[in-house]
């Protein structure tokens, strides 16, 4: 019995033995040493849009573009430090059709909102190009909810008065009514008091500057191009883009541009601000 007793000890010990062995890792030295940690298969990962190379434009953006028939923007630069356009404290208000840079970059603008394309929001949220919304109450009362999700997106909101008269034809205390008014109605709707305007029509007196200044606006904003059905008309000469230039157009559909919708106006102006090698900016970081 004693016999069988030790016969068994003597093979538990032998076999913790050489379990012990089994278990020690490559590398390990004897006894005392510590295991190396176990080594796991890492998982693959699938290439992303942050993964390609710097500048390049991420594999959904470019998918985003493709689908309104479009490339990808190149990155505009950096804003400046300090704006180009700044109204000084007690000065007046300045009055602009471009932005001082060397930059080709150019700033779209577009104007009264008569026209409440749904698939002009899905555009400008699939692109990511900024814009900046010039707003007449007159046109957009019918449908206030149709801006709140392009306001939301970061496009700029600004002034083009109550009911879109021609300036010149008023007293400086009713634009100042067309202005302030215009303003309030932004602020309370979107709640951005906007800090930029445009004239109807573009026609402005001293009355007009006057009338701005007493309603907070930092620049009266004009422009160099608008943006026709297919093509832009140009005020110079030329007939070309230059860097800085604001380009105007108008919320507008298909009875007025001829069969036409929003996003195939927008998308056709894309292309000719494309095919001049010039990228898109927002106005409210230089103004």
């Amino acid at each position: 019995m004693k016999k069988t007793i030790a016969l068994w000890a003597a093979l538990t010990a032998v076999a913790l033995l050489v379990t012990g062995c089994s278990a020690q890792q490559p590398g390990a030295e004897g006894p005392g040493a510590s295991p190396a940690p176990a080594r796991t298969t890492a998982p693959a990962v699938e290439p992303s849009a942050g993964d390609e190379a710097p500048g390049a434009p991420g594999r959904a953006a470019a998918a985003a573009y493709r689908k309104w028939g479009l490339k990808p923007f190149a990155a505009p630069p950096a804003p400046p430090a300090v704006k180009p356009v700044l109204r000084r404290a007690g000065g007046q208000v300045p009055v602009i059709s471009e932005i001082p840079t060397t930059e080709k970059i150019v700033f779209i603008t577009i104007d009264d909102g008569a026209e409440k394309d749904p698939e002009f929001v899905t555009m400008m949220k699939d692109l990511g190009v900024p814009v900046t919304m010039f707003l007449t109450d007159s046109a957009i009362r019918g449908d206030y909810a149709y801006f709140a999700p392009l306001v939301a997106q970061g496009h700029g909101l600004a002034n083009h008065t109550l009911t879109h008269p021609d300036l010149r034809t008023l007293p400086q205390d009713a634009q100042r009514r067309e202005i302030c008014g215009q303003r309030t109605k932004l602020k309370d709707r979107y709640g951005t008091a906007p800090r930029l305007f445009r004239p109807p029509y573009g026609n402005w007196n001293e009355a007009t500057r006057a009338a701005a200044a007493e309603c907070g606006v930092d620049a009266i904003v004009l422009w160099r191009e608008s943006m026709q059905i297919k093509n832009m008309q140009y005020q110079r000469g030329d007939r070309k883009l230059h860097p800085g230039d604001i380009v105007l157009a108008h919320f507008r559909g298909p009875s007025e541009l001829k069969g036409r919708t929003m996003t195939e106006m927008t998308a056709t102006m894309l292309r000719r601000i494309q095919e001049q090698g010039f990228t898109v900016a927002r106005l409210e970081d230089y103004v």
